[in-house]
C-alpha cells in the first residue's frame, strides 16, 4: 500500500495541499451568453431541440429518422419527438426510465435558455 493510500482524510490540513487550491472563481467556468438582435442562434428552445436530437440519435438503430418538431407559446416550447417504430422501446426504455432522463436533459438545457421546455415522443 502507497503513502496515499495509509493517510486518511481527516490527518489531512491546508499544508498538505498543493499550490492548485481553487477559488470560488475556478468553480464556475461557464460564461453566460446574450444573445444581440440578429444573432442566428436567436430561435426560442434551440438548444432544447439541438440537444434533444443528438441524445435520440444516438440512442436509436435508425438516426436518419429522428425529427424533432418544435412549437412555442408564452415562454414554453414542446418538443414533439418522431423516431422509427423499431426504435420506440430505446428511446422509452424500461418503465419509461429512458424517456424521463431525456426529459429531464432537455429540461435543464430549456433551463438554460430561460425557458420551460417539455419533450413529447410520439408514434
Amino acid at each position: 500500500m502507497s503513502d496515499a493510500e495509509d493517510t486518511n482524510v481527516d490527518d489531512l490540513d491546508d499544508t498538505d495541499l498543493d499550490d492548485t487550491d481553487l477559488d470560488d472563481t475556478d468553480l464556475d467556468d461557464t460564461e453566460d451568453v446574450e444573445y444581440e438582435e440578429g444573432d442566428a442562434n436567436r430561435a426560442a428552445g434551440a438548444l432544447s431541440r439541438s440537444v434533444l436530437e443528438y441524445v435520440a440519435r444516438q440512442i436509436v438503430d435508425e438516426p436518419d429518422a429522428v425529427v424533432v418538431e418544435v412549437s412555442e407559446s408564452r415562454g414554453r416550447v414542446a418538443l414533439r419527438l418522431h423516431v422509427a417504430p423499431d426504435d420506440m422501446g430505446k428511446i422509452i426504455g424500461k418503465r419509461g426510465r429512458v424517456a424521463q432522463a431525456i426529459r429531464t436533459v432537455v429540461r435543464a438545457a430549456g433551463a438554460r435558455e430561460g425557458i420551460d421546455a417539455n419533450v413529447d415522443i410520439v408514434d
